[in-house]
């Protein structure tokens, strides 16, 4: 073979082998043929704006993860929160998402929620849990209503259609001996439903959200608001029946800028970080790390920024870790037992 020849057979078998290389590759998170991860894009499926999962997701996408090793690229957008959440990252559009920890139960145990009944979403995992999650049931001040017991026959918004915030106010409504017949239903989210408490198209809504909440202080902003306890047999009725429940109480000074007089007595849930359980253990772990040790970026995004602690990060866990988030607790000396 001549030299000219064999110059450009090497040419050529270069770029074949840079082609191989390149189909090896994994950029979306899967392994290559040396088990090795490649750089991954990151997709948080977070909620409304107007909760409170959308700011910590976007902090956490643009402040920490956006800057962990193996991460190319991480945003956090609007969603219909938990159950399209969970949906949608089962579909591959998502590789992280906020979701309930009752919600996340249901999922992965394919069960009481309709669109999980008999149909287990099997590549979810879980990284962390977050925060309490509060049922929260608001009406401006000058509605008169006082009790769940006064929503009969009004026009109450239990949010999105399938979501986890529209499962809990169907099971505390029940719990209080209420059903969808006795109220006039509106599925709205929870701008949506701000909006329609501030317009007076609507009589009450129940929100699952972390407190203080964004779409209440912005309704109190212009029309002051009244956040119903739930009576203790309910609670107690609740909490005996799903343990996914809690009992709260939110002190009056959370709203008392906005006319909430008296402390609320509530149930709450917990929220989670759920990931895609094909994502690599090496890089789940670096995400953990990094959310724990970069938080303050999330206290400076949201007020339920300061719950997120590493002692509290198992409280709730409704399904299986992730292999990459547990061998992070395990170093930090959290039991994942």
């Amino acid at each position: 073979m001549s030299r000219k020849n064999f110059y450009h057979l090497t040419i050529i078998l270069s770029i074949l082998a840079l082609a191989l290389a390149g189909c090896g590759s994994a950029p979306d998170g899967g392994a290559n043929e040396n088990g090795e991860s490649g750089d991954v894009r990151i997709t948080i499926g977070t909620g409304g704006n107007s909760g409170t999962y959308y700011p910590l997701g976007t902090a956490m996408a643009q402040k920490i993860f956006s800057n962990v090793e193996g991460v190319s690229q991480a945003r956090g957008v609007t969603t219909g929160a938990s159950v399209a959440n969970i949906q949608e990252l089962a579909q591959g559009k998502y590789q992280m998402a906020f979701v309930q920890n009752d919600i996340a139960y249901f999922a992965a145990h394919g069960e009481t929620v309709s669109d999980f009944d008999g149909k287990p979403v099997e590549n979810i995992a879980g990284m962390a849990t977050l925060y309490p999650e509060d049922i929260q049931v608001v009406t401006r001040k000058d509605s008169g209503l006082e009790s769940l017991e006064d929503l009969k026959g009004k026009k109450v918004a239990v949010g999105d259609q399938g979501s986890g915030a529209e499962a809990n106010a169907k099971q505390v409504l029940e719990a209080a001996g209420i059903t969808y017949d006795d109220v006039e239903v509106n599925y709205l989210g929870f701008g949506d439903a701000a909006q329609g408490l501030q317009n007076g198209t609507l009589d009450a809504a129940f929100i699952t959200a972390g407190a203080p909440t964004s779409a209440i202080q912005e309704l109190g902003a212009t029309q002051k608001v009244h956040v119903l306890s739930i009576p203790d047999d309910v609670i107690k009725e609740l909490t005996e029946k799903y343990p996914y429940y809690t009992e709260q109480t939110i002190s009056a000074d959370t709203y008392k800028d906005q006319g909430q007089e008296e402390e609320i007595k509530t149930v709450s849930v917990m929220a989670m970080l759920i990931v895609d359980n094909e994502l690599s253990e090496d890089l789940v772990y670096n995400l953990t790390k990094a959310m724990f040790e970069g938080k303050e970026a999330l206290e400076a995004a949201h007020a339920r920024g300061a719950d997120i602690t590493l002692e509290s990060a198992l409280d709730g866990m409704s399904i299986d870790l992730h292999p990459g988030a547990k061998k992070y607790f395990d170093e930090q000396g959290i039991s994942t037992e």
